[in-house]
């Protein structure tokens, strides 16, 4: 959301986030911006007007989404979920803040059964608070906002009272597909190298237009956010992952488009728009990674570079250096494409011409991605457990034969 808006032509003032590792990748990539390593139960408006050094001035947005795991027709679907009382805390500090306008985001999930109610409950609250919701709400499909990837996200816009109503964003003609936004990244198993670092210069041969302007050779006329400074010939966040010859086999006999059988990966059609991208869950429930998609030649999962290009991520924009914390970054995130959209229309509405800025932003001490837990709450001196971790069961040794099958 912060990339999307910022390419629109908004500032990001401050962002809020309680993991200490995404709170350094977005420092990373936002060195302007102030990063709040906190939960926005325990903020308060005046807090966020301080540590941003905004002081009294006006806000033009507030945007932001709950974690979707409380609404999820994937996962548990329950609304006494303690997760989805940081939808009101939103709400709350809009209140406080009182914006010009405000944006809510989450997973389509929330428009149906039981969750319908809760949705009319939190556009009552926004009413309350003052701000004239723009109904009926939508939800959006990433890939009509050229993004090469299916992913339906709701999206709920508040004016304040006295401010111009806009509309939803109209989908766009153009249509990017897997292949497209891919093809050109260097295959990561070529690099011996990136079995234990997660980049390093590579040869390249960029032609689709989609993937040209994520490199940053052709001219966005669209994007009005900061250029930064990084060199494109550098292939990032592309950690190998190792498979089994067994595995490998599985996976090129898969047909494109269909899911791999035993793992249950769906492996991309070149010609298609990629399946959604999850996130998995934290330390907390589990630390599980979602499936991978499985690249459409290569008998491997995809890279996080991979995903990010799937995303419409810019190959400047890093990620934490491990895959898991890297597709979780992914996975939770609002295309940034999209988010642009949906900012654009705010733009338009306050009557506002965008410019690109002529300051090129150096990226901040790559360190901040390869921060664990500990070394991220250390950073930013909030308690180590800010995150939960799981707890580990007690189990018996496997035996050598255990072993041997395992």
């Amino acid at each position: 959301m912060s990339l999307g808006f910022e390419q629109a032509g908004f500032d990001i003032a401050a962002a809020v986030e309680i993991d200490p590792v995404h709170c350094a990748t977005h420092e990373f990539n936002f060195p302007y911006s102030k990063t709040i390593c906190a939960s926005v139960v325990n903020l308060k408006g005046s807090d966020i007007r301080e540590l941003a050094g905004i002081a009294k001035k006006e806000i033009d947005v507030v945007f932001g989404g709950a974690p979707c795991q409380g609404f999820s027709m994937i996962g548990k679907r329950a609304l006494d979920d303690s997760r989805n009382q940081l939808v009101f805390h939103y709400v709350r500090l809009v209140r406080k803040l009182q914006p010009r306008y405000c944006v809510f985001e989450n997973v389509k999930g929330l428009t149906v059964g039981k969750h319908a109610k809760f949705l009319e409950e939190l556009i009552e609250a926004l009413k309350d608070s003052g701000y004239e919701v723009l109904l009926p709400y939508k939800v959006l499909n990433a890939s009509e906002y050229g993004v090469p990837q299916q992913r339906h996200r709701l999206f709920l816009i508040g004016a304040r009272k006295g401010e111009p109503l806009l509309k939803y964003p109209e989908a766009t003609t153009e249509r990017v597909h897997v292949w497209d936004a891919i093809g050109d990244l260097p295959n990561a198993d070529d690099y011996p190298e990136l079995e234990k670092h997660d980049s390093m210069c590579a040869t390249w041969n960029t032609r689709h237009p989609y993937a040209r302007k994520l490199r940053g050779l052709d001219l966005d006329p669209s994007n009005f956010g900061y250029k930064r400074m990084f060199d494109n010939s550098i292939l990032t966040s592309s950690t190998r992952t190792k498979h089994t010859p067994v595995s490998q086999e599985r996976f090129l006999s898969t047909k494109q488009g269909d899911t791999e059988s035993i793992s249950r990966f769906h492996k991309l059609d070149p010609e298609g728009f990629c399946n959604t991208l999850r996130a998995g869950t934290d330390s907390a429930r589990g630390a599980f990674t979602s499936p991978r998609p499985i690249h459409p030649f290569l008998p491997r999962v995809i890279t996080v570079r991979e995903a990010a290009r799937l995303h419409s991520y810019p190959d400047w924009f890093r990620f934490h250096i491990t895959k898991w914390h890297g597709f979780r970054q992914i996975g939770n995130s609002v295309p940034p494409l999209l988010a642009r959209a949906i900012a654009t229309q705010i733009i338009r509405a306050m009557d506002v011409s965008p410019c690109k800025p002529r300051q090129m932003l150096p990226l901040q001490d790559s360190t901040l991605l390869s921060f664990d837990m500990k070394a991220a709450a250390s950073f930013y001196n909030v308690p180590h457990n800010t995150i939960a971790q799981r707890t580990r069961k007690n189990t018996p040794p496997k035996t050598q034969a255990q072993l041997q099958l395992g």
